[in-house]
Formats: structure tokens, sequence, C-alpha cells
């Protein structure tokens, strides 16, 4: 077994690819098969495999959960009560319990077997940047 974990600046709302730096690692302490867990240790960010060729799928999927969860000064918000982090934290939240704050990606001949496109997100609901810490262990 091994551990290691990942730190993710963050410059507010958007997808953070770091699927290099994972299979950096992995590559290096993997043994021939294996299962790694990666753990998001926030309740306002979460983690996602998408597409890591189109920008645009980023750029949509963050379109989507803003019109999904608007902040809480939109007036389709105004019954959400916990605003005194700003009117981009409740919605964070929601977001986070929407989506993965942890993913399972199984390894084979040390590798992780992730699809062509595929790629390992952060994906970043507050408006501030943040440092973000993700827990991987290798199994």
């Amino acid at each position: 077994m091994s551990t290691r974990e990942f730190r993710i600046g963050t410059r507010g709302q958007g997808l953070y690819e770091f699927t290099r730096d994972v299979a950096e690692w992995v590559e290096e302490d993997a043994p021939d098969e294996a299962v790694l867990t990666l753990f998001l240790r926030h309740t306002s960010a979460s983690l996602v495999i998408q597409e890591n060729v189109d920008p645009d799928v980023q750029t949509d999927l963050h379109g989507f959960f803003n019109r999904l969860v608007p902040p809480t000064t939109h007036p389709s918000q105004s019954w959400m009560v916990h605003t005194y982090e700003g009117p981009d934290d409740m919605p964070a939240h929601v977001k986070a319990a929407l989506l993965p704050v942890s993913l399972q990606i199984p390894v084979v001949a040390g590798r992780m077997v992730l699809g062509t496109w595929q790629g390992i997100y952060l994906f970043e609901h507050r408006d501030q940047p943040h440092s973000r810490h993700v827990f991987a262990m290798l199994r």
C-alpha cells in the first residue's frame, strides 16, 4: 500500500486537471495491479473524471452546474439560509453533494486504466482561490 496527498491550487470556480501528477506517482509507486482511491478533503469542491481534450466540455459543465445551482444572490435561491460565507458558499456545498468527492481507478501493469480522452479533475465550486487537498491511496 502506498499513500500520497496532492495539493491543487485553484483560481476560483472551474475544473482543474491533475491527471499527469497522479499518473507520475502511480507509475513510480504502483504494483502491477492495484486500485487507486482518490478522496477530496473538502466540502465545497468535487472530483470528476471527464474529457480532457476539448476545453469546451469543462466550460459547459461549469456553466451547467452554475445554472443548476446559482449563487444565493439569485432570486431563485432566496430560500438558502447558509449565506454568511458568501453567495457562492452554499451553492458550492450543494454541487459537492451532487458530485463525487472520491474516485476509484483500476491500475494494471503499473498504469491507471483511463479512457483515451479521460482526465482526473478537481471541480472547484467556490469563487475565491483555494488550496485543495486530495488524499490518494494505492492498494
